[in-house]
């Protein structure tokens, strides 16, 4: 028996390149006359029948109980993700269509949680799979200047404004009221003290930078501090993520089975799950990872497939995927992401 690593012939490897194109446009077992029919192969279905039961020794493919044709595994969707698969280019109509997607919407002048929101829903109306989008990291963002403004007695609003153009805004209670001159005396004094540095940066150093002023005005910087600590929770607990494209999701016919269809709305509801799914992520703009089924470390994943990249905000990064059944046009999805990529880059120039 051949070992599934060694190199398929050149039979073998048209024949689950066809199985695999095949299923992931039908969703039905292709059974090997099919496959004599209609590739360019020029064998009989009993030649076929023979390289299928070779690529399923090799646990390629697969018969499941109901059909006799074969379907790809999880090994046989990463050999032809990582050997076989070609580029599928988005048309010039569908460019076309994402770009006109967000220039309706004004994605451009939109707060940035819209953009994300809003990314989110394309995404998983054009691709019919689950899309999540992340929010940039504010911890590596380049801090520009900070506001503090008093809004009532007891509560004032801080207004921190990253080099990329994200603008966060928390408001925080004050046990005694604060003049608005302490106010601009400590504004002046952190914008002049923190300006260019990461937040991260300013984070693990703040207290040895604003010594010499900490004795002054112990409120005003313990509120600063606070302030920090609740946009990293904020980050931490999930609530940058946005998931959109449930709806076209369950219109796949995987989801006519009731357990997968209450399978994936809890995924899509388990903003903790999802953000793992970024961690094993493309390093840098424009990579892109690929996990199928049983690749994927949660148990709820491994009926799925995660195809993420990463897109630039400025000077800060965060994440686009999608996660869907095995069957997906891998191909696509790659170039779809890419695109999208490349969208929100423009948008944040």
């Amino acid at each position: 028996m051949k070992h599934m690593n060694e190199l398929l012939n050149d039979r073998e490897k048209e024949v689950l390149k066809y199985v695999v194109n095949n299923y992931i446009i039908n969703a039905t077992p292709v059974g090997s006359r099919n496959v004599s029919k209609q590739s360019d192969l020029k064998l009989s279905p009993a030649s076929i029948r023979n390289v299928m039961s070779d690529l399923e020794e090799m646990e390629l493919l697969k018969t499941p109980h109901t059909s006799a044709g074969r379907v790809p595994t999880d090994k046989g969707y990463r050999y032809f993700v990582d050997m076989l698969m070609e580029k599928e280019k988005l048309s010039l109509n569908e460019e076309y269509s994402l770009r006109s997607h967000f220039d309706e919407k004004n994605l451009n002048i939109l707060e940035s949680q819209d953009l994300y929101s809003e990314t989110s829903r394309i995404l998983g109306k054009v691709s019919h799979l689950l899309a999540v989008v992340t929010q940039p990291q504010i911890s590596k963002g380049i801090f520009d200047k900070l506001e503090l403004v008093i809004i009532s007695s007891n509560k004032i609003l801080i207004v921190l404004n990253i080099k990329s153009g994200i603008v966060k805004t928390v408001i925080m209670e004050v046990e005694t009221e604060i003049t608005k001159v302490k106010l601009e005396n400590i504004t002046a004094f952190l914008n002049e003290r923190l300006h260019g540095l990461t937040l991260q940066n300013i984070r693990e150093t703040f207290v040895e930078r604003v010594i010499d002023y900490k004795y002054k005005e112990p409120e005003l910087i313990q509120l600063f501090i606070n302030s920090l600590d609740r946009l990293y929770n904020e980050e931490e607990k999930g609530s940058r993520i946005y998931i959109g494209g449930t709806g076209d999701l369950i219109q796949q016919p995987e989801f006519d089975n009731p357990k997968n269809f209450r399978e994936i709305i809890d995924l899509a509801e388990d903003k903790n799950l999802v953000i793992h799914i970024f961690e094993k992520s493309g390093k840098k703009d424009n990579d892109v990872f690929i996990s199928i089924g049983q690749e994927n470390d949660d148990e709820k994943l491994k009926n799925y497939s995660v195809v993420t990249t990463k897109y630039n905000f400025g000077d800060i990064t965060g994440n686009i995927g999608v996660i869907g059944p095995k069957r997906m046009n891998y191909a696509r999805m790659v170039s779809l992401l890419q695109y999208t990529s490349k969208l929100i880059k423009e948008i944040s120039n």
